[in-house]
């Protein structure tokens, strides 16, 4: 919790639905204490139906901004001020900052994938091939953010294949014709997975209360593999449990979700937080 909550605390919240995985609130506000910051961070379910008031509603409260994810990455664009050029490109938005008045939207999920990617496996994006399993905003996220930094190939595999497509065009034209489509069907997956290094799970399939879903089965996995998982709860998803089975390198999401924070932190309060405080409040919640 922030050192005291008065009439001059600034809030910031987490916008979705559902929110009971979430660890946002308990990684900002262990780094707004260490730094002592009056400052209290929220979550805030809220279904697509009601997006469009409680953006409006809380541009007029004492809040520096806030997060916002699953599943209104994209939609929430269409009730702020403005948008960077980055999260333009890349079509979602994950952090709105809140100033005078005006929301402007960014996005740090990219980012914080790369910098997770790096630190937690040592693995650069320059001339690595990845497999991306869902198209939606986290998807859209890291994807583009891959291509800007030069990733060889870019595989979209997603349950609805259309949105696989039009994911993939928009790389191909907006940053470098890097991008495919894989249909979601078992065997012709198994076979695409063997020409990339990298599997990334962009979707909430295997997030609690369903940790007994995966997202792509475990005989498409094989040893050489990487496999990430930009789910956090459970810390370690059945995926990543099934790819160390079959001797994968895996990276879990705990990395992404925290680098992704550090980023808003900045953006919200000028300040650079204590990522090693963030990891060890969501490690020890």
């Amino acid at each position: 919790m922030c050192l005291t909550i008065d009439v001059n605390t600034k809030l910031v919240g987490l916008l979705g639905y559902p929110l009971g995985h979430s660890f946002s609130s308990i990684m900002h506000n262990a780094a707004f204490k260490k730094l002592g910051l009056n400052y209290l961070y929220l979550p805030i379910e809220v279904t697509a139906e009601n997006l469009r008031e409680v953006a409006a509603g809380i541009a007029r409260m004492n809040f520096a901004g806030y997060n916002v994810t699953i599943p209104h990455k994209m939609s929430i664009m269409k009730y702020i001020d403005r948008v960077d050029e980055l999260a333009r490109v890349i079509g979602a938005v994950n952090v709105v900052s809140l100033k005078s008045g005006a929301a402007t939207g960014y996005n740090t999920d990219g980012e914080g994938f790369v910098r997770s990617l790096q630190a937690g496996a040592g693995i650069r994006v320059e001339g690595r091939s990845f497999f991306i399993v869902g198209s939606g905003g986290a998807a859209k996220s890291i994807a583009m953010t891959l291509a800007f930094r030069e990733a060889r190939e870019i595989l979209i595999c997603n349950r609805t294949e259309q949105k696989a497509h039009d994911l993939a065009e928009d790389i191909n034209t907006k940053v470098k014709s890097c991008s495919k489509v894989v249909p979601m069907q078992r065997e012709i997956m198994k076979t695409a997975l063997r020409h990339a290094e990298i599997l990334v799970n962009t979707t909430s399939v295997g997030m609690h209360p369903n940790d007994d879903q995966m997202p792509i089965d475990a005989d498409c996995l094989y040893e050489d593999l990487i496999v990430a998982d930009i789910v956090y709860n459970p810390v370690k998803t059945k995926l990543l449990k099934a790819a160390e089975e079959r001797g994968c390198r895996t990276l879990g999401g705990l990395g992404m979700l925290v680098y992704q924070g550090a980023e808003g932190f900045r953006i919200w309060t000028g300040l650079e937080p204590s990522v090693d405080i963030m990891f060890e409040a969501v490690l020890s919640r």
